[in-house]
């Protein structure tokens, strides 16, 4: 009977989360990121990473070609806004204005926030909200998915991404809440945190930081930079008002130490167990020799790995739900039996929305100040991404994409140089409802179905999915190496190679989705 009671009271908190916005008491619950130096990675990628973890942006992608324009062609700007029409929860997209188009254009991978373009150029996101009062959402043109959309139409490298930025919403102004992008060249990964201007005015605030080519950073929805050595060009850029702003408003005194740009712009984010915790998790997963402790307030900014990173080793840790430690929810929701023993609940699984777990009073429960693991049953696409400075671009540059919840999906090759991708993938089924035509809501299922008992169905659903996996991250060498013979004689036919195994690769993902979702749903039907 309690078990009972604990199941309908999941089900009506699921019920009452999914309709909110994804922005919980102001901020948001989302995205995680991770970065990989070039001497930090097992085979010399630079490397950053993304989950979207948002239920209304769109979960489809698709490829988009460069492109040569006219003098005086623009570039028109839009703003996000939530859209409750469809059958999901969605955004449209809203014209604001425009402004100036360079003569050319790179193509670039289109996701929900573009991740890559043909020049190895990648990015990664994760929002930290920052101060209200620097937010000026009216005044501005760009908002954080522009902005990175213009970065990979125009740059080559991260340093140049990040002074174009600087130069358009200094002009243009930026009208959206604290961002957190990570960017990656063929050399090297910046983490930039970018903010609104204040009230009125029109322009930006931002501080941007190296990673040191042998170490590793994360960020997830918290300002992680600290103090910003402006002599230091090498490792650090800014936006001029840095220091200005937190004086004017009197975020920062001078009198009383040095300045830290998180505690001046973002002092709320690091309160915040869903941020912490994470910070805590990603790096203790990469270096477990330093032996962090998962209650401090801040971590190192960045930390070398005790061992170089791989693909695998990216796989498992955007999969984790702290498994093994003391903040897994499926050892936490138990239940004591007539005899005084405690018995795991057959329906805890670490998914749960933000209700049940103020229920069972989690740290607070998983809003802003509460828990929350690395993978999430609201991620729309993780993205992981690979540049090569030892690979021609149209073979070095490749994104890693796995669709819905990290932990029960597949990543599939997406080089950055590939005319399309599978059908499945850039069927934008979401918005409009349940489809067998969309790999989102294939993925999507096979998760909903693990979530009823986890416990029981994870360890045989994660058993095919790593299979999955392995094989296809055993084949990249092999098709690279044969990308490469017919490179030497025709990029075009090595980017046509490649394409044809992106979309075969695609469709064969799709397809067995499907046919896992089908199986579990058969074996497990009658004990749900």
């Amino acid at each position: 009977m309690k078990f009972l009671k604990t199941f309908l009271l999941i089900l009506l908190s699921t019920y009452c989360f999914a309709e909110k916005d994804d922005w919980v008491g102001g901020y948001p619950d989302g995205c995680t990121s991770i970065m990989v130096g070039q001497k930090a990675s097992a085979d010399g990628s630079v490397m950053t990473s993304h989950t979207c973890d948002s239920h209304r942006t769109r979960a489809w992608f698709d490829m988009i070609a460069a492109r040569k324009y006219k003098p005086g062609a623009e570039s028109t700007m839009y703003k996000r806004e939530n859209d409750d029409s469809h059958a999901m929860p969605t955004y449209k997209y809203t014209e604001v204005g425009k402004i100036p188009q360079v003569k050319e254009t790179y193509g670039y991978i289109n996701t929900a926030y573009p991740c890559m373009n043909e020049k190895q150029l990648a990015i990664g996101e994760s929002t930290f909200g920052g101060r209200e009062s620097l937010r000026e959402p009216d005044k501005g043109l760009i908002d954080c998915q522009q902005l990175v959309r213009l970065m990979l139409e125009r740059c080559a490298t991260a340093r140049e991404a990040i002074k174009m930025a600087d130069d358009l919403t200094q002009k243009y102004g930026y009208n959206d809440y604290g961002e957190t992008l990570t960017i990656a060249d063929k050399k090297e990964v910046w983490f930039l945190e970018i903010l609104g201007p204040g009230k009125g005015q029109i322009g930006a605030l931002w501080a941007a930081r190296r990673i040191p080519d042998d170490h590793v950073s994360v960020t997830a929805n918290g300002s992680r930079l600290r103090m910003i050595d402006l002599q230091d060009t090498v490792n650090f850029m800014a936006s001029d008002n840095l220091h200005q702003v937190a004086l004017d408003s009197g975020w920062w005194d001078p009198s009383q130490g040095e300045f830290e740009f998180c505690y001046a712009y973002s002092p709320e984010s690091r309160t915040s167990f869903a941020t912490r915790r994470r910070e805590w998790r990603v790096l203790s997963l990469l270096a477990p020799s330093l032996n962090l402790n998962p209650e401090s307030e801040n971590y190192p900014f960045s930390v070398k790995p005790d061992s170089l990173v791989n693909l695998a080793m990216m796989t498992e840790i955007f999969r984790d739900y702290y498994q093994e430690t003391p903040y897994d929810l499926t050892a936490m929701l138990t239940q004591v039996d007539e005899k005084g023993e405690t018995i795991i609940s057959p329906f805890a699984n670490p998914f749960m929305p933000y209700d049940m777990n103020k229920l069972f009073r989690i740290n607070g429960g998983w809003g802003w100040r509460g828990e929350r693991q690395i993978a999430r049953w609201y991620t729309m696409y993780a993205t992981i991404t690979q540049s090569r400075d030892f690979l021609p671009d149209e073979i070095g540059g490749i994104t890693w994409i796995a669709l819905d919840n990290v932990a029960t999906s597949v990543y599939v090759p997406v080089w950055c140089s590939v005319l399309d991708v599978a059908k499945p993938y850039k069927t934008p089924g979401r918005r409009n409802g349940f489809t067998r035509e969309s790999a989102w809501w294939g993925f999507n299922r096979l998760s909903t179905l693990t979530a009823q008992r986890f416990r029981d169905i994870y360890p045989e659903v994660l058993a095919e999915l790593d299979s999955l996996q392995m094989k296809i991250y055993g084949e990249q060498k092999s098709i690279e190496d044969e990308a490469l013979s017919f490179f030497a004689k025709s990029p075009k036919k090595a980017r046509n190679f490649l394409t044809d195994y992106t979309v075969q690769q695609g469709n064969f993902i799709h397809e067995k989705v499907w046919k896992m979702g089908d199986r579990i749903w058969t074996r497990w039907d009658e004990k749900f």
